[in-house]
């Protein structure tokens, strides 16, 4: 069922981190050929400003856990209460086990709280998280849901690959949502296009090509001096940029229809930000007033992947208060999804920064600590 519509579940608050260290487009003027005029122009089109990125130190489920202890102290909530909780992301810190278990572990959650990860959608992924999180709340199989959403995007291609390496920046998201019994009806869209599954993906790393001896040297490069490597990102641009600004204005207006509003009903469009172009011809196909949604986000933050939307979503909460936020995604698989939903009295505490723990362990340590742990034997 691509619509569907819950009630009686709120969104109590949302919020969002981000690393300390950031990088400054105007710092990157090596990438663009040491061109002023070259770079002030990718600026005006694509919004580049500021991306902040996570050290070797810090991981997806680092920034998740910040995101997630701010939270649970910001709403002052009882962790027993947590029955349920979802990760979102492609950046997960390890195949298995499930992100969500490893966060329920540090977060000292209640056993009684069912963990799981929905991981392989990226940029569409946390409304399909948001979806998921009504629809066992509205059921009745859950009471109270903490949906984290991460990612470190920033390390997922070569910083030398202006493709894509320059749009993205890092973070971690928390939402709660709980029942209500207010009525409080969402709605959502959602959908995919399996066919095109390869126009975004990362071909080695999984067990279809797992990362061995004879693919760690490879290193190529295209005509006009990408690096990439197996493990990194493919991102097909024009045929993104296509899918995008086909189904961002229609997901809108069938969503719209859906709910039986109109745009003049919607608070604000969050939109998944991709880029400013993108974003911009998407608001601009779908006939949406300039003050109704922003590229903001995308300029000060970069591109967070399934963390993107929150980001705008916290950076907007936290200047104005709106009511009917209509949320706008489209992500790998290619996947996408839309919902219209009620931030009505939603508490934030904004974007705030990660600063990476004293005593957290470099790549080095890392590789050392595992070889150590196998050697301990299986009753260590």
């Amino acid at each position: 069922m691509p619509k569907s519509k819950f009630s009686h579940v709120k969104i109590s608050g949302i919020t969002a981190v981000v690393p300390e260290h950031f990088i400054n487009i105007d710092d990157e003027i090596e990438f663009f050929n040491n061109d002023p005029k070259l770079l002030e122009r990718n600026k005006k089109i694509l919004g580049l400003g500021t991306r902040y990125v996570a050290d070797e130190r810090t991981t997806n489920c680092d920034l998740c856990e910040a995101a997630a202890r701010d939270l649970i102290e910001f709403l002052n909530i009882d962790k027993d209460s947590i029955d349920t909780l979802i990760m979102v992301s492609t950046s997960l810190d390890y195949k298995y086990p499930a992100s969500a278990c490893i966060l329920q572990g540090r977060l000292n959650l209640s056993e009684d709280c069912t963990c799981f990860d929905i991981t392989g959608l990226a940029c569409s992924a946390y409304v399909h998280g948001l979806w998921l999180a009504h629809s066992l709340i509205s059921s009745g199989a859950s009471k109270k849901c903490l949906l984290l959403a991460g990612e470190i995007s920033s390390t997922h291609s070569d910083r030398r690959n202006r493709n894509s390496n320059m749009l993205f920046g890092d973070a971690g998201t928390a939402t709660l949502l709980e029942w209500t019994a207010e009525e409080k009806t969402a709605y959502f869209y959602t959908g995919t296009r399996g066919k095109d599954w390869d126009k975004i993906i990362a071909p080695a790393g999984g067990w279809a090509l797992p990362i061995q001896k004879d693919i760690i040297d490879i290193e190529e490069k295209d005509q006009s001096g990408n690096v990439w490597h197996l493990w990194d990102e493919i991102m097909k641009g024009i045929d993104v940029f296509k899918f995008t600004t086909d189904v961002g204005p229609k997901g809108i207006e069938k969503i719209l229809n859906y709910t039986g509003k109109e745009i003049s009903d919607i608070d604000y469009f969050a939109f998944h930000q991709a880029n400013k172009q993108i974003v911009k011809t998407v608001a601009m196909y779908a006939g949406l007033p300039k003050e109704k949604w922003s590229t903001d986000t995308f300029s000060l933050y970069g591109n967070c992947g399934t963390a993107s939307i929150v980001t705008d979503i916290c950076r907007e909460l936290s200047e104005k208060k709106h009511q009917y936020l209509c949320l706008a995604s489209f992500g790998v698989g290619l996947s996408w999804g839309f919902g219209v939903v009620d931030f009505k009295d939603v508490k934030t505490n904004g974007i705030s920064k990660y600063k990476t723990p004293e005593g957290k362990l470099n790549r080095e340590e890392k590789i050392k600590y595992w070889i150590e742990y196998f050697k301990r034997g299986q009753n260590a």
